[in-house]
Protein backbone atom coordinates (compact mmCIF):
# COMPACT_ATOMS: atom_id res chain seq x y z
CA UNK A 1 0.00 0.00 0.00
CA UNK A 2 0.90 3.41 -1.04
CA UNK A 3 1.73 6.45 1.34
CA UNK A 4 0.12 8.46 -0.96
CA UNK A 5 0.18 9.58 -4.82
CA UNK A 6 3.48 11.07 -4.05
CA UNK A 7 5.21 8.76 -2.84
CA UNK A 8 3.90 6.39 -5.60
CA UNK A 9 5.73 9.03 -8.03
CA UNK A 10 9.00 8.89 -6.22
CA UNK A 11 8.77 4.86 -6.47
CA UNK A 12 7.83 5.08 -9.92
CA UNK A 13 10.71 7.50 -10.49
CA UNK A 14 13.14 5.03 -9.43
CA UNK A 15 12.14 2.32 -11.81
CA UNK A 16 11.64 4.74 -14.76
CA UNK A 17 15.36 6.54 -13.93
CA UNK A 18 17.02 2.89 -14.21
CA UNK A 19 15.71 2.80 -17.53
CA UNK A 20 17.40 5.95 -18.65
CA UNK A 21 15.21 6.69 -21.29
CA UNK A 22 16.41 8.87 -24.18
CA UNK A 23 14.36 12.49 -24.64
CA UNK A 24 11.58 11.71 -21.65
CA UNK A 25 8.37 13.70 -21.75
CA UNK A 26 6.32 13.05 -18.67
CA UNK A 27 2.53 12.98 -19.65
CA UNK A 28 0.09 12.65 -16.84
CA UNK A 29 -4.10 11.55 -16.97
CA UNK A 30 -5.19 14.50 -15.14
CA UNK A 31 -6.49 14.84 -12.21
CA UNK A 32 -4.81 11.92 -10.03
CA UNK A 33 -1.74 10.77 -12.34
CA UNK A 34 -0.64 14.54 -12.02
CA UNK A 35 0.72 14.18 -8.37
CA UNK A 36 2.35 10.81 -9.58
CA UNK A 37 3.58 11.91 -13.15
CA UNK A 38 5.51 15.68 -10.86
CA UNK A 39 7.77 13.51 -8.93
CA UNK A 40 8.91 11.42 -12.25
CA UNK A 41 9.36 14.41 -13.95
CA UNK A 42 11.45 16.53 -11.55
CA UNK A 43 13.67 13.29 -11.23
CA UNK A 44 14.22 13.02 -14.49
CA UNK A 45 14.26 16.49 -15.41
CA UNK A 46 11.64 15.88 -18.03
CA UNK A 47 9.32 18.62 -19.31
CA UNK A 48 5.33 17.14 -17.64
CA UNK A 49 1.95 17.54 -19.95
CA UNK A 50 -0.93 16.32 -20.00
CA UNK A 51 -3.10 13.98 -22.04
CA UNK A 52 -6.91 15.04 -21.65
CA UNK A 53 -9.04 11.94 -21.48
CA UNK A 54 -12.74 11.61 -20.27
CA UNK A 55 -14.62 8.43 -19.59
CA UNK A 56 -18.05 7.49 -21.36
CA UNK A 57 -20.24 6.77 -19.26
CA UNK A 58 -23.52 4.42 -19.66
CA UNK A 59 -26.76 6.38 -19.59
CA UNK A 60 -28.21 6.49 -15.89
CA UNK A 61 -25.03 4.41 -14.87
CA UNK A 62 -22.11 7.14 -15.14
CA UNK A 63 -19.88 5.33 -12.94
CA UNK A 64 -19.95 2.44 -15.48
CA UNK A 65 -17.14 2.81 -18.46
CA UNK A 66 -18.76 2.50 -21.69
CA UNK A 67 -15.78 3.64 -23.27
CA UNK A 68 -13.48 6.76 -23.18
CA UNK A 69 -12.28 9.35 -25.38
CA UNK A 70 -8.91 11.47 -25.47
CA UNK A 71 -8.38 14.64 -26.97
CA UNK A 72 -7.50 14.72 -30.82
CA UNK A 73 -8.24 10.65 -30.93
CA UNK A 74 -11.26 8.33 -31.81
CA UNK A 75 -13.74 7.15 -29.04
CA UNK A 76 -12.48 3.53 -27.65
CA UNK A 77 -15.96 1.14 -26.42
CA UNK A 78 -15.61 -1.65 -24.23
CA UNK A 79 -17.67 -4.14 -26.33
CA UNK A 80 -18.99 -6.47 -23.25
CA UNK A 81 -20.12 -3.22 -21.86
CA UNK A 82 -21.78 -2.39 -24.91
CA UNK A 83 -23.30 -5.63 -25.73
CA UNK A 84 -24.61 -5.60 -22.27
CA UNK A 85 -26.78 -2.50 -22.37
CA UNK A 86 -27.89 -3.43 -25.82
CA UNK A 87 -25.71 -0.28 -26.96
CA UNK A 88 -23.45 0.81 -30.39
CA UNK A 89 -20.83 3.51 -30.50
CA UNK A 90 -23.20 5.49 -33.07
CA UNK A 91 -25.19 5.91 -29.80
CA UNK A 92 -22.42 7.67 -27.88
CA UNK A 93 -22.12 10.31 -30.50
CA UNK A 94 -23.76 13.45 -28.32
CA UNK A 95 -22.00 11.92 -24.93
CA UNK A 96 -18.76 11.79 -27.36
CA UNK A 97 -19.18 15.42 -28.27
CA UNK A 98 -19.79 16.65 -25.22
CA UNK A 99 -16.76 15.23 -23.62
CA UNK A 100 -14.59 16.95 -26.16
CA UNK A 101 -16.44 20.28 -24.94
CA UNK A 102 -15.24 18.94 -21.38
CA UNK A 103 -11.73 17.97 -22.46
CA UNK A 104 -11.22 21.52 -24.71
CA UNK A 105 -12.30 23.29 -21.10
CA UNK A 106 -9.91 21.40 -18.87
CA UNK A 107 -7.38 22.53 -21.29
CA UNK A 108 -8.11 25.88 -21.02
CA UNK A 109 -8.56 25.79 -17.14
CA UNK A 110 -4.87 23.75 -16.92
CA UNK A 111 -2.75 24.83 -19.27
CA UNK A 112 -4.25 28.21 -20.86
CA UNK A 113 -1.63 29.39 -23.35
CA UNK A 114 1.69 26.80 -22.14
CA UNK A 115 3.48 25.08 -25.22
CA UNK A 116 2.82 21.52 -25.72
CA UNK A 117 6.15 18.89 -25.07
CA UNK A 118 7.02 18.30 -28.38
CA UNK A 119 6.72 14.60 -28.70
CA UNK A 120 8.51 14.06 -32.35
CA UNK A 121 11.39 11.32 -31.08
CA UNK A 122 10.70 11.75 -27.65
CA UNK A 123 10.09 8.81 -25.00
CA UNK A 124 6.70 9.38 -23.80
CA UNK A 125 6.23 8.13 -20.58
CA UNK A 126 2.44 7.82 -19.64
CA UNK A 127 1.36 8.05 -15.97
CA UNK A 128 -2.14 7.77 -13.80
CA UNK A 129 -2.44 6.85 -10.14
CA UNK A 130 -3.75 3.29 -11.53
CA UNK A 131 -5.33 1.65 -13.85
CA UNK A 132 -9.39 0.09 -13.46
CA UNK A 133 -11.20 -0.69 -16.28
CA UNK A 134 -8.21 0.62 -17.95
CA UNK A 135 -10.87 2.63 -21.19
CA UNK A 136 -9.39 6.10 -20.48
CA UNK A 137 -5.60 4.90 -20.99
CA UNK A 138 -6.56 2.70 -23.86
CA UNK A 139 -8.18 5.81 -25.49
CA UNK A 140 -5.03 8.11 -23.97
CA UNK A 141 -2.48 5.68 -25.53
CA UNK A 142 -3.72 5.70 -29.05
CA UNK A 143 -4.79 9.55 -29.64
CA UNK A 144 -0.53 9.38 -28.26
CA UNK A 145 0.55 7.07 -31.03
CA UNK A 146 -0.39 9.32 -33.56
CA UNK A 147 1.50 12.06 -32.26
CA UNK A 148 4.74 10.50 -33.33
CA UNK A 149 6.70 9.60 -29.80
CA UNK A 150 9.83 7.44 -30.42
CA UNK A 151 8.29 4.91 -27.82
CA UNK A 152 5.49 5.11 -24.92
CA UNK A 153 6.35 3.77 -21.62
CA UNK A 154 3.16 3.35 -19.77
CA UNK A 155 3.90 3.68 -16.33
CA UNK A 156 1.64 3.05 -13.08
CA UNK A 157 2.17 2.50 -9.42
CA UNK A 158 -1.43 -0.04 -9.21
CA UNK A 159 -3.01 -2.35 -11.27
CA UNK A 160 -4.87 -5.37 -11.38
CA UNK A 161 -3.04 -8.27 -13.12
CA UNK A 162 -5.01 -9.17 -16.10
CA UNK A 163 -5.66 -5.42 -17.35
CA UNK A 164 -2.03 -4.97 -17.99
CA UNK A 165 -2.12 -7.78 -21.08
CA UNK A 166 -4.87 -5.28 -22.75
CA UNK A 167 -1.80 -2.34 -22.73
CA UNK A 168 1.31 -4.60 -24.37
CA UNK A 169 0.21 -3.67 -27.79
CA UNK A 170 -0.85 -0.04 -26.99
CA UNK A 171 2.43 1.15 -25.02
CA UNK A 172 6.43 -0.24 -26.17
CA UNK A 173 7.09 -1.13 -22.57
CA UNK A 174 4.87 -1.21 -19.05
CA UNK A 175 5.62 -0.39 -15.82
CA UNK A 176 3.49 -1.33 -12.62
CA UNK A 177 4.83 -1.44 -9.11
CA UNK A 178 1.64 -3.78 -7.54
CA UNK A 179 -0.43 -6.28 -8.89
CA UNK A 180 -2.79 -7.13 -5.55
CA UNK A 181 -4.87 -9.80 -5.43
CA UNK A 182 -7.86 -9.21 -4.73
CA UNK A 183 -7.85 -6.02 -6.30
CA UNK A 184 -10.97 -3.98 -5.09
CA UNK A 185 -10.14 -0.08 -6.43
CA UNK A 186 -7.60 2.31 -7.13
CA UNK A 187 -7.94 4.07 -3.96
CA UNK A 188 -7.96 1.00 -1.82
CA UNK A 189 -4.17 0.71 -2.45
CA UNK A 190 -3.23 4.10 -0.66
CA UNK A 191 -3.78 5.53 2.93
CA UNK A 192 -4.13 8.49 1.64
CA UNK A 193 -6.12 9.00 -2.17
CA UNK A 194 -7.89 12.60 -1.61
CA UNK A 195 -9.36 14.31 -4.79
CA UNK A 196 -6.81 16.11 -6.70
CA UNK A 197 -8.36 19.91 -7.17
CA UNK A 198 -8.04 21.78 -10.69
CA UNK A 199 -5.77 24.14 -8.30
CA UNK A 200 -2.75 21.81 -7.25
CA UNK A 201 -2.98 20.45 -11.30
CA UNK A 202 -2.13 24.10 -12.03
CA UNK A 203 0.60 24.65 -9.50
CA UNK A 204 2.56 21.36 -10.16
CA UNK A 205 2.03 22.03 -13.86
CA UNK A 206 3.75 25.53 -12.82
CA UNK A 207 6.34 24.35 -11.10
CA UNK A 208 7.49 21.88 -13.82
CA UNK A 209 7.62 24.85 -15.90
CA UNK A 210 9.84 27.23 -13.08
CA UNK A 211 12.44 24.00 -13.26
CA UNK A 212 12.62 24.10 -16.98
CA UNK A 213 11.07 21.17 -17.79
Amino acid sequence: MFTDRVEAGRKMADEIEALAPEMPVVLALPRGGVPVAAEIAARLGAPLGLILVRKIGVPGHEELAAGAVAEGGAPVFNPDVLASIRRGPEDFADAVAAKRREMAERRRIYLGDRAEPDLAGATAIVVDDGIATGATLRAALGALRAAGPAAIVLAVPVAPEEALAEFAGLADRVICLQTPRPFIAVGAHYRAFPQVADAEVVALLDSADGRGG
